[in-house]
């Protein structure tokens, strides 16, 4: 398998296109591995010059699971939720740092990044902190980390919150019940999503892997100062019907990051049907094109 040795820990990953192809790297949502992502997305972006790269994120598919055996993962969401990160054993900067140990490891100076829900959040970090890795930033679906923005409708809450299942039936129960909440109704495809759940059972699912995710998320800080602060060429995209983050969530880091571009979806939820994908490939192909030429 290709793996490598990334910030500590292993990190499984994929790539696809031309060796000497536009490095484009692809950071998914949380609970997602490799799996999770749409061939024909990211075959379309090899078709216009991108070498893509993908990978599992820790915790996610055939990457590492961290060992942490005395931490009280729902007494520590909870604690994070009432604003006490004590109990996260690691935040998104450790999986922005992640992301900068796997360039590293495939000896990728920089590249373009797109990241989607989780992947959004991880992506602004990574840009943040490590802004000379980035070439353009595309933050999709995704949030600021400012606790009154991008926040959730009830019953996506409740999603996130919902117990890990522990066998592939209720796995794949519960991903058709998650999208049909969250995703956008015209796309929903009972058939589709269950072949989907069991791809990602059989590649490796850690029960407890989401809810150590959305740990971190809870105890990271507010991104405010640090989107305000950068100069990285970003795109913003979100759909405006997203019940899981909220379309105040684009809306507020285009309104943060100077000279960014906000592509708003009408209709578009917590998803990326395949009836919207040529929009989204081609506002991120444009937005990269744009800064390769200014920079030629």
């Amino acid at each position: 398998m290709p793996t490598v040795g990334a910030n500590g820990i292993e990190l499984y990953y994929e790539e696809r296109g031309d060796v000497d192809g536009v490095p484009l790297v692809a950071i998914s949502g949380l609970g997602s591995s490799i799996r999770m992502w749409d061939d024909a997305w990211l075959d379309a972006f090899v078709d216009r010059g991108f070498r893509v790269f993908t990978f599992d994120n820790r915790e996610m598919g055939r990457s590492t699971s961290t060992s942490h055996p005395d931490l009280d993962l729902m007494g520590s969401v909870v604690a994070a939720m009432g604003g006490d990160p004590g109990g996260a054993p690691y935040t998104l900067s450790a999986m922005a740092a992640d992301v900068a140990g796997l360039l590293d490891a495939l000896e990728v100076a920089d590249a373009h990044v797109v990241g989607v829900s989780m992947g959004g959040m991880i992506a602004q970090t990574f840009a943040i902190e490590h802004p000379d890795r980035v070439r353009t930033l595309t933050s999709i679906m995704s949030t600021t980390g400012e606790r009154e923005v991008g926040t959730p409708a009830p019953d996506a809450a409740a999603v996130l919150l919902r117990p890990a299942a522990h066998d592939e039936a209720s796995f794949v129960d519960n991903h058709v019940a998650t999208w049909r909440v969250i995703g956008t109704p015209e796309a929903f495809d009972e058939e589709a999503l269950r072949e989907r759940a069991q791809r990602l059972w059989a590649w490796g699912v850690n029960p407890i892997g989401a809810g150590k995710q959305l740990l971190a998320i809870l105890a990271s800080p507010s991104r405010e100062a640090g989107l305000a602060a950068l100069e990285v060429p970003t795109l913003v995209v979100h759909g405006d019907a997203d019940p899981l983050v909220n379309v105040s969530g684009g809306r507020r880091t285009a309104e943060l990051v100077a000279d960014s571009t906000l592509l708003e979806i009408e209709g578009m939820a917590h998803d990326i049907p395949s009836f919207h994908r040529a929009a989204v490939v081609d506002a991120i192909t444009t937005h990269v094109q744009t800064m390769e030429v200014a920079n030629q």
